[in-house]
């Protein structure tokens, strides 16, 4: 099946296909026009990558992980253990990248909790940090900077 079909059936555009192609991920035939020729295990190879994208590995770990992954049309599944370090390893890149972002969220909360509920601050800090505008024709106070 040429490109456009391939792309509805599988639901990836175009673009991304090339993409794909590009990484050494997908090698369709070509015709002798220079068209590209998808097959059925092509539409699976692309529901691999997919699958795989989808748990948080980038396109040169699936370009390694691929060619070893058996697809039954249910699930991807690793098709020897040897396979198993570099598994291990993604997980681990993506619990330490988790990690960072609840600490993240955990800085963000602090923050949170430390900002004085809206209309019970001061607007002369406001103003002096250059959060708020001072109203026109409202007055400086002495020795505060006007904004």
């Amino acid at each position: 099946m040429r490109m456009g079909e391939f792309s509805r059936r599988t639901g990836v555009s175009q673009r991304l296909l090339r993409y794909y192609e590009e990484q050494g991920l997908l090698n369709p035939a070509r015709r002798p026009s220079g068209y590209r020729e998808f097959t059925e295990e092509d539409i699976s190879t692309v529901r691999g990558i997919r699958m795989l994208l989808g748990a948080g590995l980038n396109t040169a770990t699936i370009a390694e992980l691929l060619p070893c992954m058996i697809d039954d049309g249910k699930i991807l599944a690793p098709a020897c253990s040897g396979m198993l370090p570099d598994l291990n390893r993604e997980r681990a890149r993506i619990s330490e990248a988790v990690a960072g972002l609840l600490a993240a969220r955990d800085a963000l909360d602090a923050l949170i909790a430390a900002t004085v509920p809206a209309g019970t601050d001061d607007p002369e800090a406001c103003y002096a940090a250059g959060v708020a505008k001072r109203p026109a024709g409202k007055a400086v106070p002495l020795g505060a900077k006007a904004t």
